[in-house]
C-alpha cells in the first residue's frame, strides 16, 4: 500500500495538471537559449531531407534516414492512441496545446542532441557511445555520477519491465 502510494504521487506529480504548464516552460527557455532554433531552420529541414548521402561513404547514412530511424524510434502506439483519445476527450483544446508543446518541444530535441553529439565518446573500435547518462556523466562531471547511474537505472527498467506493454495497453 505504501509503494502504490508512492508511485501514485509521483504519477500524479509527472502526469497530472503540471506536465503541460511544465513542458511549455522549459520549451519556452530552450527556445530562447537556442535563438528560436526551431523557426531559423525549419526550412533548411526540408533541404536536408530531400539531399543524398553526400559523404560518399556507403555505410554513412543519409539525413533522411537519419531522421526516419528517430522517427521510428519515437513514435509508437502509445503515440497514435494517445492523439486519438486526446482529441475525443479534449476536442479542438486538446489540438492547440498538443500543437503547442510539440512547437517548443522542437527546442528541447535539439537541445537533448546538441548534448548527445557534444558529449560523446569514441570507442576502442572506432564507434561513438554516448546518450543521457553519458552527457550527465560527461557534461556534469563526476559529481553527478549518481545521476547518469539513478537515470541509466530508471531506461533499463524501463525497457526491461515495461517494454512493449505501455503499447499494447493503449492498443
Amino acid at each position: 500500500e505504501f509503494i502504490k502510494s508512492c508511485f501514485g504521487t509521483v504519477g500524479d506529480l509527472t502526469w497530472g495538471w503540471s506536465l503541460i504548464p511544465f513542458l511549455v516552460i522549459i520549451g519556452i527557455f530552450f527556445t530562447i537559449v537556442t535563438g528560436f532554433v526551431q523557426f531559423r531552420f525549419f526550412g533548411r529541414m526540408f533541404r536536408v531531407l530531400s539531399g543524398k548521402n553526400q559523404s560518399g561513404d556507403p555505410n554513412a547514412i543519409s539525413a533522411r534516414e537519419a531522421l526516419l530511424v528517430s522517427v521510428g524510434g519515437r513514435v509508437g502506439g502509445g503515440n497514435i492512441a494517445g492523439v486519438a483519445v486526446a482529441i475525443t476527450l479534449g476536442g479542438p483544446g486538446a489540438i492547440f496545446w498538443m500543437w503547442v508543446t510539440a512547437l517548443f518541444g522542437m527546442a528541447l530535441a535539439f537541445a537533448e542532441g546538441s548534448l548527445a553529439v557534444r558529449f560523446r565518446e569514441k570507442t576502442a573500435e572506432g564507434n561513438y557511445r554516448g546518450g543521457p547518462m553519458t552527457y550527465i556523466h560527461i557534461g556534469l562531471g563526476p559529481k553527478w555520477t549518481w545521476l547518469a547511474v539513478l537515470f541509466c537505472l530508471g531506461a533499463l527498467f524501463s525497457a526491461l519491465v515495461t517494454g512493449n506493454g505501455i503499447q499494447a495497453n493503449s492498443l
